[in-house]
């Protein structure tokens, strides 16, 4: 699905760190559009015309939710934390090979890993580098967040086969690919709606563990639903359990 971008009132700075997505670009919406993405309140946002209670999506560093978990979340003993292994070694390198809107990587960030992340699909890019760009200019986080956050917009595959050939040295490689939602909060239901419309599914997720596993030094974590089965059919070296969700540890090496 091509998700235009809607160019009435967008900064000049942005519209240029954009340019290289090359979204289709429109004056102004119109009445048969679905998707598309626009300047709303200082930021980009993802929007649907047709449905009125869909909601806005955008990425938000700054949020009082991401200042909440950043601050009072549990910090390294969050099981992401545990799972990725930042209780035992700070300042991990990380590739977040399925970057969706960033949360996950910017947890581990505000922990100290050094995080890359890869995103595929140009319109859940262009709100991660908006995303990106507006924490910069946040006095709480401009100190850290830029050198901590990478963003690459290329698909997990090719990015990961990307940093194997450039002998990239990658200490964890985290996934979180797609996966249909039993969650009834009207937040994952927006977002899933949303993930689904303009992303697709994840239909390569198990080819994504053996390339994974070759370019991580100490080990690949796999988030997945609590009721999801292995990805690949692969069963973990271990497996850390969340409310809704658990990570999958696959050890390569000692950490």
């Amino acid at each position: 699905m091509s998700i235009p971008l809607i160019t009435t009132d967008l900064p000049a700075e942005l519209l240029a760190l954009l340019a290289p997505l090359q979204l289709p670009l429109q004056a102004a919406p119109t009445a048969e559009l679905d998707w598309f993405l626009c300047w709303h309140q200082q930021a980009l946002v993802l929007r649907n015309a047709q449905l009125a209670k869909q909601g806005d999506i955008l990425v938000d560093f700054a949020s009082g939710a991401a200042t909440y978990r950043r601050k009072f979340g549990g910090g390294k003993s969050e099981g992401i934390a545990k799972a990725v292994g930042l209780t035992k070694k700070a300042g991990l390198r990380v590739l977040d090979a399925t970057a969706g809107l960033g949360r996950d990587a910017f947890v581990l960030a505000s922990l100290g890993a050094q995080m890359i992340l890869l995103e595929r699909n140009p319109a859940v890019a262009a709100l991660l580098t908006d995303g990106l760009r507006r924490a910069s200019l946040d006095e709480q986080l401009a100190a850290w967040l830029p050198a901590r956050m990478q963003l690459r917009v290329i698909g997990a595959h090719n990015g990961i086969e990307a940093a194997l050939a450039a002998q990239e040295d990658i200490d964890v490689v985290y996934l979180d690919p797609m996966f249909p939602a039993r969650e009834k909060s009207a937040l994952v239901k927006k977002e899933m709606r949303a993930f689904h419309d303009v992303v697709g599914e994840d239909l390569d997720a198990d080819e994504l563990l053996a390339p994974a596993r070759r370019l991580a030094r100490y080990r690949v974590v796999v988030k997945r639903p609590a009721y999801a089965g292995y990805l690949a059919g692969q069963t973990p070296s271990m497996s850390i359990e969340g409310k809704n969700n658990r990570f999958d540890v696959y050890v390569n090496a000692g950490l």
